[in-house]
């Protein structure tokens, strides 16, 4: 509910626009100046060749794991908001026991051709973990709810 009343999937739908956006644009900007360096200025080329198109790919690959890195790092500030918004709510006690079951529940076994999009099992600690992570991990959750000021 507090991510509804705070707007997050607005701001997020807004934030991952904008760099999408960018990535586009960059992307084209630096594939254009890297065909005219190695390609030479020539007047009788009229947009760009197979190389051009080529680091454009690229490019918008790099720029949007870039830009994923971005919108995941404004990510926990919401889940810290709205779990402190929920605790105002519903009761602090209330909100860390509910996290606390979100602990105690096993991830249910995936099909096979599905295992690998899974996310039970992998650390949460490691550096490219956390970059990709949508939600903070529920112990630092917790915890920040156990220092939150709230009833």
């Amino acid at each position: 509910m507090t991510h509804v009343a705070h707007g997050d999937m607005v701001t997020l739908a807004l934030l991952r626009g904008v760099l999408n956006t960018f990535v586009i644009f960059l992307a084209r900007v630096v594939g254009t100046a890297i065909d005219g360096a190695i390609g030479g200025q020539r007047d009788d080329r009229v947009g760009g060749g197979m190389f051009y198109f080529l680091t454009v790919i690229i490019l918008q690959v790099v720029f949007a794991v870039l830009a994923t890195v971005i919108v995941m790092a404004f990510s926990p500030h919401r889940e810290y908001r709205a779990d402190a918004g929920g605790a105002q709510r519903a009761g602090r006690n209330s909100m860390i026991a509910a996290l606390h079951a979100l602990e105690r529940t096993e991830p249910a076994a995936l099909p096979g051709q599905f295992q690998a999009f899974g996310m039970a099992g992998l650390r949460t600690h490691g550096l490219l973990r956390r970059l990709f992570m949508s939600h903070p991990p529920l112990e630092a959750r917790i915890a920040a709810l156990q220092r939150l000021n709230v009833a």
